[in-house]
């Protein structure tokens, strides 16, 4: 009678005994449960998600480094989350890549401004393509009041006045100066900045496109000339990109006063990152961003909005 085969270990070469490995995996299972369990019974809450930033990549090596130091800070503000960065092209790591080394569960959060292709099917059939993971994907980060925090800091650091004269009213104007889109949405997110922007400088705020489209056909030149025509001899380029790069560069030399800086690392970018996860985290659902614009009457000031 010939025996049967001995139990081998999981490469298939080493016998192992029946009675010890049953012991092991029983061990493994029992080690595995009671560390879902605290001293007193209860159970452990779950991990957080990770916080995945999935920004678009560029060719300009500054784009990396400023969303390197971006997440720096993230992490900063929220000690022991897992953030990860993933790109959807140009830069490593590749988001799909991030995605199959993450464990768990994730927040996918787009480094974004405005709704468009990227945020609604690249980064979706993203999540889709790593079934180990429970993913969420949140909410573009524009419009928001913390993006005119931002936006309104990086002017006053090329020069435009903190407290305007009313006289400065009177004559000045800016550009909000974007990637531009096709889908419609996107142009819809960029004028409703625009609007806050404006709301808060006590200026006019056109929104303009390095590379104009049907959907947003007005290019940054064309925008300066028509404040111009209003009397806006004093015009600034508010940069509405997240890091530098091609576009960036192009809209601020159009400039014919000062062009603020990406927006960067700025720290409303960080808190603004949190809270875009902090909502899918909650909701288990992306966020519409026109909701989550205040009206003016009821606007809490952005200072005060909380980070954690």
């Amino acid at each position: 009678m010939t025996p049967s085969n001995p139990l081998r270990d999981e490469s298939g070469s080493t016998p192992l005994d029946s009675t010890a490995h049953l012991m092991n995996r029983i061990n493994s299972q029992l080690v595995s449960q009671l560390s879902l369990v605290t001293l007193d019974g209860s159970r452990r809450p779950a991990p957080a998600p990770a916080l995945v930033v999935v920004a678009h990549g560029s060719r300009d090596p500054r784009a990396l480094a400023t969303v390197t130091a971006l997440l720096d800070r993230v992490r900063a503000l929220r000690p022991g989350l897992t953030v990860r960065l993933g790109h959807i092209e140009l830069n490593d790591p590749p988001l799909d890549g991030t995605l199959a080394a993450t464990d768990g569960s994730a927040v996918l959060v787009p480094l974004l401004l405005s709704r468009g292709y990227h945020v609604k099917h690249d980064i979706p059939d993203a999540a889709a393509r790593a079934p180990h993971l429970d993913t969420r994907v949140a909410a573009p980060l524009g419009p928001h009041a913390l993006l005119v925090d931002a936006l309104h800091d990086r002017l006053v650091e090329a020069g435009w006045p903190a407290d305007s004269a009313r006289a400065g009213r009177r004559t000045g104007g800016v550009v909000l100066a974007a990637a531009g889109s096709r889908d419609p949405d996107s142009a819809t997110d960029t004028r409703r900045t625009a609007d806050l922007l404006a709301q808060r400088l006590g200026v006019p705020v056109i929104p303009a496109y390095a590379t104009p489209t049907a959907t947003s056909p007005l290019g940054v030149p064309a925008a300066l000339r028509a404040l111009a025509a209003r009397g806006r001899h004093r015009t600034a380029v508010a940069s509405y990109f997240t890091a530098p790069g091609r576009f960036a560069t192009q809209c601020a030399d159009a400039a014919p006063w000062i062009a603020s800086a990406p927006l960067g690392d700025h720290p409303a970018m960080a808190r603004l990152l949190l809270h875009r996860y902090d909502q899918a985290h909650a909701t288990g659902t992306a966020t519409t961003p026109a909701a989550t614009v205040p009206s003016p009457a009821s606007q809490v000031p952005p200072r005060q909005l909380a980070s954690a």
